[in-house]
């Protein structure tokens, strides 16, 4: 199949044409052509006032639900979701139903037929079921293409395990996911301890919950002298913390969600249980860090913390909503709404996150695979129930205007366009 891209802006710090107005042919999954004015015949013209063209985005930290919950989520769902988001590759955590830890698993997942061109990249358990006691099959699950390891939202909690899985990874230069979440401080906390929390008659959970486990973790990142990334990192103390990490020379990376950038604590005082997410969502002085943060390059990228759930988890008294909400569809816009121009949009969904996993590079140029995402960053929409992909409805994006809609993927030979 070919398609011939018209009159797009390429975003590819890494390509001579970046930033430049070019036509694109893509012919079975290789970029042909790249040029004005190209007039050979294509399956497929696509062409849209504003057009960009970038390599393909990657999300870092998802939940596909299957197999175990294919009721919030399927892997044939979370494909179109993602695709309809702008991802062309996925990291998927291992909280399923078998939880993925071991080989059989991870290849599972690579190998299903999907009705979206979605590469999805399994995150290894980091211990047997996920109980936090003993590591799993990592070398196992590493040679079956399992591209980091972690509990996903079952942080570590164990000091001496998590140092023996990054020593472990060491060996094959692997990274270590945390989700910084000291679960023995507040466990029964339902939103960010402080004036909100108080005023509501919700129990809170203070950040000190997640500073001390990014301080802890980034002391055993030193100690081993292996990679970990933070995600979901939400506190501006945490910023501090990984900023000095970093300028110490310790293998640390960061990313933040989407809805920790765009909203607070402020924002759940209609008890809207869409914004029950962990870590919770933090004051104003606490978002603008991380935004300026994700700016300065302190935060590296962004990743979705895509969690569906069904009705009834969410459709409920706060105290027993589960946390968590979907995310792949609305990333760009709100990234948008922030003031993220197309540029730094393409560093943090694309280049730092392959950077970090050591996913391959993806360069926009001729004899080059197609592994692009067509967007267009100056459009806005309200973001609706028909915008939805995924299984589940669990936004608290739905009736907000966002800012940059996705036109389509190209990737594993074939189109994807979001109409």
């Amino acid at each position: 199949m070919t398609i011939l891209i018209r009159n797009a802006r390429i975003v590819d710090p890494r390509s001579p044409l970046h930033l430049s107005i070019q036509d694109i042919l893509v012919s079975n999954g290789v970029v042909s052509q790249i040029g004005s004015g190209i007039t050979t015949p294509a399956d497929e013209i696509l062409e849209i006032a504003g057009l960009h063209v970038s390599p393909g985005w990657v999300d870092s930290f998802a939940h596909a639900c299957d197999p175990g919950f294919e009721f919030r989520e399927t892997l044939e769902s979370f494909s179109l979701a993602a695709a309809a988001g702008g991802f062309t590759h996925a990291l998927l955590v291992p909280n399923t139903q078998p939880a993925v830890q071991n080989k059989s698993m991870v290849h599972a997942i690579r190998e299903k037929p999907l009705p979206a061109p979605v590469s999805l990249h399994p995150i290894g358990a980091i211990s047997k079921n996920i109980e936090g006691k003993e590591l799993a099959e990592m070398y196992d699950m590493k040679s079956s293409g399992a591209v980091a390891f972690s509990d996903g939202l079952r942080s570590v909690q164990s000091a001496g395990l998590l140092i023996k899985a990054l020593q472990y990874v060491k060996a094959f230069e692997g990274v270590v996911i945390q989700v910084p979440d000291d679960q023995s401080i507040s466990p029964h906390g339902l939103i960010n301890e402080g004036v909100v929390s108080t005023r509501m008659g919700l129990a809170g959970k203070p950040a000190m919950a997640e500073e001390l486990m990014v301080a802890r973790d980034i002391k055993l990142a030193r100690y081993a002298d292996s990679a970990l990334h933070f995600t979901g990192v939400s506190s501006r103390k945490s910023i501090e913390y990984i900023r000095r990490a970093k300028e110490g020379g310790i293998r640390v990376s960061a990313s933040v969600t989407p809805y920790h950038l765009y909203f607070t604590e402020d924002d759940i005082l209609e008890y809207d249980t869409n914004l029950k997410v962990n870590p919770p969502l933090r004051t104003k002085e606490d978002r603008q860090a991380l935004l300026e943060a994700l700016l300065d390059g302190t935060i590296d990228c962004v990743a979705t913390h895509h969690i569906p759930h069904d009705k009834d988890s969410k459709i409920c008294e706060f105290e027993y909503a589960k946390p968590g909400m979907t995310g792949l569809e609305t990333t760009a816009g709100v990234l948008g709404v922030l003031g993220v121009g197309p540029e730094k949009l393409v560093e943090i969904l694309s280049i730092a996150p392959r950077r970090i996993f050591r996913l391959p590079p993806a360069v926009i140029g001729q004899g080059h695979e197609a592994d692009l995402t067509l967007f267009l960053p100056e459009e806005s929409h309200i973001f609706t129930e028909a915008d939805i992909r995924s299984r589940s409805r669990n936004s608290a994006f739905l009736g907000k205007t966002l800012k940059g809609r996705v036109a389509g993927i190209i990737h594993r030979q074939r189109v994807y366009l979001h109409r």
